[in-house]
């Protein structure tokens, strides 16, 4: 799936996850599919991800060189991140992409921002919550249906008026590129009831 909205398939060859995060829970696997995400921050009130949103686009194109992905959609929240990925043909594992996003932005962030814990025996950052939410996109409606809540998460929040108004957001290339009108702001006929977390 890519920006234009109209065109493209969520890919083929369906896999189940072997590795199981626990008993009840299986994550989706589309080889080659679109996926978003939803990723918190453990600590909801802090605005780690503004306030070093150049550390986090750097540990983007850093997982990006090594793991290739296309960003359809992509919203940066003080403390959360919305985003539609694409995947390449043959290539499933977004869970390794999330992961060393999430290890290269605690790394690169001032010590002091970082909060570590102990879980269950580990030393962990402790930046980030350790779970995340992810959906498989079905078809080009579900894609374009996050693609928007990704794009309205800012007004959602309370963060801003009008979308235009949000500057972390991928909605200024679809404005730049002719997808969105710079006006744009969810609007009647937009099923984003069901998307997002």
């Amino acid at each position: 799936m890519r920006q234009s909205r109209t065109s493209g398939s969520t890919g083929s060859g369906v896999e189940q996850s072997r590795r199981l995060p626990n008993p009840y829970y299986r994550r989706f696997r589309i080889s080659g599919g679109s996926y978003f995400f939803t990723v918190n921050l453990n600590d909801r009130s802090k605005s780690l991800l503004v306030e070093h949103i150049d550390l986090l686009r750097e540990a983007t194109r850093k997982v990006r060189s090594r793991y290739p992905f296309h960003i359809d959609a992509c919203v940066i929240l003080p403390d959360h991140l919305h985003c539609v990925w694409t995947l390449p043909e043959g290539d499933s594992d977004f869970s390794l992409r999330l992961r060393l996003l999430k290890t290269a932005f605690s790394k690169a962030i001032p010590e002091r921002c970082s909060c570590p814990l102990n879980r269950k025996g580990r030393m962990e950052a402790g930046i980030w919550q350790r779970r995340f939410w992810e959906h498989a996109i079905r078809d080009q409606t579900d894609f374009n249906a996050h693609v928007d809540y990704v794009h309205i998460n800012p007004v959602k929040h309370g963060l801003v008026s009008r979308v235009r108004d949000w500057p972390y957001s991928t909605f200024h290339r679809y404005v730049k590129d002719g997808v969105l009108p710079v006006d744009w702001g969810g609007g009647v006929g937009i099923n984003i009831a069901e998307a997002g977390e």
